[in-house]
């Protein structure tokens, strides 16, 4: 519940600017409650039950806000970058305003599911990295990949640096000169999985995400597109 929250950090919260901004902005009459205006930051409302405003636009007040989406290749899992397009230039204003970040990272040139939050405990329990939240992607490989490196996924590869990692569930879903799979992992080491493949001196040409723990990625969902998670989905997450 957001009930008695100081109507200044209510805003900052919301992005409409730090606490000296609007707190600038409540001085100055840009913002009413229930129509009616305040000028003491120190004002307390209940967003969840009273109609706050600001410059004449009514905001639509939600404490944590999360997000599936189908990230697309060129896009970074950043906040902001001065040279690239980030996964926050994607959404709309209405949640520009809510300060979300990216759960994890993805490649630059890796596709699928992305989930963004500003809620930070739960961001907080994904991506750490004693918890071992499973991520599945689907691939498509170089090489021909064989029930030789299910296996030697399966007992933890080493990598360029030296470092072993967690058994991992390698699927081939067809094997060739241009291989397909599904590959399970539990941690999230710098672009792990390309660094698996390579391992096994096999290169991975096209990479997506299909799910992060209980959360798969919605099909109806096309690159480039998002959506708020369902309640269904949120409670399955946040019992994972």
């Amino acid at each position: 519940m957001a009930e008695n929250q100081r109507i200044d950090k209510v805003l900052a919260n919301l992005g409409y600017g730090t606490r000296k901004e609007v707190k600038s902005i409540i001085k100055n009459g840009g913002v009413a409650i229930d129509g009616i205006a305040v000028y003491d930051s120190g004002t307390h409302v209940d967003p969840d039950r009273q109609c706050i405003s600001v410059n004449g636009e009514r905001i639509n007040y939600k404490e944590f806000v999360y997000i599936m989406m189908n990230k697309p290749a060129g896009v970074i899992s950043s906040t902001e970058d001065s040279m690239d397009k980030t996964v926050i230039d994607i959404l709309t204003p209405d949640y520009r305003v809510f300060n979300l970040s990216p759960i994890g990272r993805l490649d630059k040139d890796t596709v699928g599911l992305m989930l963004l939050t500003n809620d930070g405990d739960l961001t907080h329990r994904i991506i750490s990295p004693k918890n071992h939240v499973p991520k599945v992607y689907y691939a498509k490989i170089n090489g021909v990949v064989t029930s030789e490196d299910i296996q030697k996924f399966k007992e933890g590869v080493t990598l360029d640096d030296g470092y072993k990692t967690m058994p991992a569930n390698l699927k081939i879903i067809e094997s060739g000169d241009v291989s397909t799979i599904e590959l399970e992992i539990f941690e999230g080491k710098f672009h792990q999985v390309k660094r698996m493949f390579e391992s096994v001196d096999k290169k991975v040409t096209y990479l997506m995400r299909l799910s992060i723990g209980p959360i798969g990625l919605d099909p109806s969902l096309s690159q480039g597109s998002f959506r708020e998670l369902t309640y269904d989905e949120l409670s399955i997450l946040k019992t994972f």
